[in-house]
């Protein structure tokens, strides 16, 4: 086992050039590819693929009957059901595709922040490059946006191995700067995508949540299968700090300096009330949210993200 694993890890750094990617783990992503990546919700791809269909097509597995109509292939009837109620009646199968896998990047300043050794841009690179190199491996195709003031990168999804070199190329250039348009890129995204892709963001989503809503009703509108990581600070959810500071905005805005022991508990109640409005929005938009400490490992975030998704696959 320790020798197949090996290969697989040199297969994995030949295949990706993740020697000279920062944010890859050859070893994480041998143990990653033995999970499967499915959609929550019918895709409408291009190919044959391991992700259910919206349309009924020519599978294993059987999903209903319905009247025979002029025209339906005659191989299709269910002789048997004839013979019991002089019907005529068409057996139905799974169609199975592949999916639209489109990867938002949000590169705005305050994704720079990281108080343990790890910044959270980095983190949503090494989920990023986890989910690109997956999704290629079982022939879905991948896209990449990397989203700030401006737009720093777009690659649009395709399915072959050298456009996974490219974006691992876009998200080593990445960089966080500016303040976050990632609500119009939302927006922009939900009508430039074709229907039933999933969606998958990256971000510490710090934008006023009624414009928020309106991004993930849009997604949900067009019938995205959306997933969220919302990625945050330890330090900025405990707020520890023992003397008075001067606190930066990172998205260019003006500086603050403050005491902590005042602020402390009125910082405490805003981010408890915005994390909660966040969720239940994320509930009612029907969308895979997963908040996310950067102190904790990715494998075990990307794990748990799969194996979520392998328990409600194809949900019609």
């Amino acid at each position: 086992m320790t020798l197949i694993r090996r290969r697989l890890k040199q297969e994995i750094q030949l295949a990706t050039g993740t020697s000279a990617r920062s944010f890859l783990d050859p070893a994480v992503l041998a143990r990653l590819s033995a999970v499967p990546l499915f959609s929550r919700r019918p895709m409408q791809g291009s190919v044959s693929g391991r992700h259910s269909s919206r349309h009924r097509g020519s599978s294993v597995e059987f999903a209903e009957y319905r009247r025979y109509v002029q025209g339906d292939d005659l191989r299709r009837v269910d002789w048997r059901a004839f013979g019991r109620t002089e019907r005529y009646y068409v057996k139905e199968f799974e169609a199975d595709t592949n999916l639209r896998c489109c990867m938002v990047l949000d590169t705005s300043g305050s994704m720079e922040f990281g108080s343990r050794g790890i910044t959270k841009i980095h983190y949503a690179k090494q989920l990023a490059g986890a989910l690109a190199y997956l999704a290629v491996q079982q022939g879905d195709a991948v896209g990449l946006s990397c989203v700030a003031g401006t737009r720093v990168a777009e690659l649009p999804p395709r399915r072959n191995p050298a456009h996974l070199s490219a974006i691992f190329d876009a998200l080593e250039q990445a960089e966080p700067q500016g303040e976050t348009q990632l609500g119009a890129m939302l927006h922009e995204l939900a009508e430039s995508v074709a229907q039933r892709a999933l969606i998958v963001i990256f971000s510490d989503f710090f934008l006023p949540t009624d414009e928020l809503r309106d991004c993930f009703e849009h997604l949900r509108f067009r019938k995205h299968d959306i997933t969220v990581f919302q990625l945050l600070d330890p330090l900025e959810l405990a707020f520890e700090f023992q003397r008075p500071m001067r606190f930066l905005d990172m998205e260019g805005g003006s500086s603050v300096f403050a005491d902590p022991t005042e602020i402390t508990d009125r910082y405490h109640q805003a981010l408890a009330t915005f994390l909660t409005e966040f969720k239940k929005m994320m509930l009612e938009s029907r969308t895979d949210y997963h908040r996310v400490t950067i102190d904790t490992s990715y494998e075990k975030v990307f794990m748990n993200f799969l194996a979520g998704r392998h328990d409600s696959q194809g949900v019609r």
